[in-house]
């Protein structure tokens, strides 16, 4: 794989690679309802809740997949496609990617997770979010989701290098 025009940092390529992992614990948890648990989850009645229907299962499945392959395109801004569009893309295919085509996705991105999850889990810390048959299940699922709460500022964090990688000028080390 080429590298990219100019050095990523290796705290940002770690931080791009870490961002997965951040999403990977809540999809999880999602799995888990579609396999038949019920997570420890309790309707308004006191009894299990459990995901009936393969349409809705599918729609879990999707969202945690869907939610893994949102997460991984933060690698786009410390990885070589996130500066020249790849080959094997029709009609725009080894193109230059302009810089502020991916900052300002990037940036409402980050945004828009930041305020999704501020308010996805704003009952999260107190009894009043879900029932749970016990308190193992509830922090297992608050714990599952509170990783989501780095996503948004680890992807402003990235662009934010790639801001500074792909617009400024390199420096030249001049003898005086």
């Amino acid at each position: 794989m080429q590298a990219t025009d100019r050095p990523v940092p290796r705290w940002a390529n770690r931080l791009a690679h870490a961002i997965p992992f951040f999403v990977l614990p809540s999809s999880l948890w999602r799995i888990g309802l579609v396999f038949g648990s019920s997570m420890g989850m309790l309707d308004a009645t006191g009894h299990p809740t459990y995901v009936h229907g393969l349409g809705f299962k599918l729609y879990v499945i999707g969202l945690s997949l869907f939610s893994e392959a949102l997460a991984l395109t933060g690698l786009g801004l410390v990885q070589r496609w996130g500066e020249v569009v790849p080959r094997w893309i029709p009609l725009i295919g080894g193109r230059r990617v302009a810089p502020y085509a991916a900052i300002v996705p990037a940036t409402l991105g980050g945004l828009s997770l930041i305020a999704l999850w501020t308010w996805g889990m704003r009952d999260a810390y107190t009894d009043s979010l879900l029932n749970f048959t016990s308190q193992f299940w509830q922090y297992l699922m608050v714990g599952s989701y509170s990783l989501l709460h780095l996503w948004g500022p680890a992807l402003l964090v990235l662009t934010w290098a790639y801001y500074r990688r792909r617009t400024s000028q390199p420096r030249v080390n001049a003898l005086v």
